[in-house]
């Protein structure tokens, strides 16, 4: 219904991704082709790394601890989690261990959500009144992190400490898609320093330079593309996730492949996403 929040473990091989909606946690074997559904308690949206026997999954209520071998989950750091119109969305951990995470009202409610840093556990507010955040993603050298609010369509980018991921500055604007065809989703940042950006609503992923301009847009068979992920032995395939939420059966008719998830033929020079630190 909504797939969001890829990313791949390469220790394992494995791809994990989510259907937010569906409360559903998706993990694939990307050389075999196998994959397998598990489902969760809760809406959840981001997991990343901790090491070989466990993972963090941001979810409505805040961060959980996941064991790998038998899926259970153990709330460790909470996030809104006494807010039940809010849910988490885009998230992605700094090469230093830090998790920035996105949080929205379950409608997409006008400014309900908020960006935060996690660090270790303390959590604390980056940006407020974010209606549906998305794009976070991080430079090479973990210098800059961009991040956007899908309902402004403005593609941001601070200037952050590589030591702690905690912003130098204020955001300036990167890219301005405020006046452009779909709405600027989930992003990577791949070894040269380029953004791959999902664009919901436009069928596509596009690149763009770390000059702040878009390069190449690549075809995707599903409209509302929503995120991409670098995936392979050598993190040079973009997986890409996309959803059928708020369709109509002749939308549906027309976008048949809308809400599966994608591999891409064209090669990127990706990066492998860094582990989170309790």
């Amino acid at each position: 219904m909504l797939g969001e929040g890829p990313t791949y473990d390469q220790h394992t091989g494995t791809a994990w991704w989510f259907d937010i909606l569906g409360r559903k946690l998706f993990e694939a074997d990307i050389e075999t082709g196998v994959v397998k559904s598990h489902q969760l308690p809760q809406m959840g949206s981001v997991l990343a790394r901790v090491d070989d026997d466990r993972q963090i999954i941001a979810t409505e209520t805040g961060l959980h601890l996941r064991q790998v071998k038998t899926g259970a989950l153990e709330l460790v750091t909470p996030i809104e989690a006494n807010s039940p119109n809010t849910r988490s969305n885009d998230g992605r951990v700094h090469p230093c261990g830090a998790l920035w995470v996105g949080t929205m009202g379950i409608s997409a409610e006008p400014g309900a959500g908020a960006i935060y840093h996690v660090a270790r556990g303390v959590v604390s507010v980056l940006f407020d009144k974010i209606s549906i955040p998305n794009a976070i993603c991080f430079s090479p050298d973990g210098a800059i992190a961009y991040f956007t609010d899908t309902a402004i369509n403005k593609l941001m980018r601070v200037e952050i400490d590589p030591e702690t991921a905690l912003p130098l500055g204020e955001p300036r604007v990167f890219f301005d898609h405020s006046d452009g065809d779909g709405g600027l989703d989930g992003a990577v940042c791949d070894a040269d320093g380029v953004i791959w950006n999902a664009r919901w609503g436009a069928g596509c992923v596009d690149a763009y330079s770390p000059e702040g301009k878009r390069t190449k847009t690549l075809a995707v068979p599903a409209t509302q593309t929503s995120c991409p992920a670098f995936v392979g032995a050598n993190a040079d395939r973009l997986l890409v996730t996309s959803a059928r939420e708020g369709m109509s059966a002749e939308q549906l008719g027309n976008d048949p492949k809308a809400g599966m998830t994608f591999l891409l033929d064209h090669p990127v020079k990706g990066r492998f996403e860094p582990a989170y630190l309790l």
